[in-house]
């Protein structure tokens, strides 16, 4: 039979993974929609604007698309935070987007804070930020490329 203490333990680590998981999950799901909604349209309208030559476009398509990815980093560790603080993990919604903004970019900047029970939930808030930045990192790369062959069109530079 199992010690009371080992199964109490087995029960926090259980209810945390779930919790984490189910976290990954939404900020996953969160991200790559609004991620690909972002890719998608600047996409259409970058090939748009170069059919019409309209390069400067191109550029500022650009730099909108990039301000409305990070907008959704944001949008993520908000929501990591507010799940910490509508569980009564933390009792100020500043500490805990500090937290899960130190978590999710996995700088470690902010110790962990959490109560005990609950503190495998920030490489959980980890996971996710690893994932939805290397996901944003191949979306950007790409964005990137079209916005240097618009350059080099605009500026009459051949391909090298």
């Amino acid at each position: 039979m199992l010690e009371p203490n080992f199964q109490f333990s087995l029960f926090i680590l259980s209810r945390d993974i779930i919790l984490g998981v189910g976290g990954v999950i939404l900020i996953l799901l969160f991200h790559g929609t609004a991620i690909n909604h972002v890719l998608m349209r600047f996409e259409n309208m970058t090939a748009n604007n170069l059919a019409k030559k309209e390069y400067h476009r191109v550029f500022l398509h650009f730099y909108i698309s990039f301000s409305f990815i990070a907008l959704i980093h944001i949008v993520e560790v908000t929501i990591w935070a507010q799940l910490i603080y509508q569980l009564g993990l933390l009792s100020n919604l500043n500490d805990a987007i500090i937290f899960a903004g130190s978590c999710y970019t996995t700088l470690g900047i902010v110790p962990d804070i959490l109560p005990v029970g609950w503190k495998s939930l920030a490489f959980m808030i980890a996971f996710s930020g690893l994932f939805s930045l290397a996901w944003t990192t191949s979306i950007m790369i790409g964005m990137t490329n079209t916005y240097r062959e618009a350059w080099k069109i605009k500026n009459h530079i051949k391909r090298g």
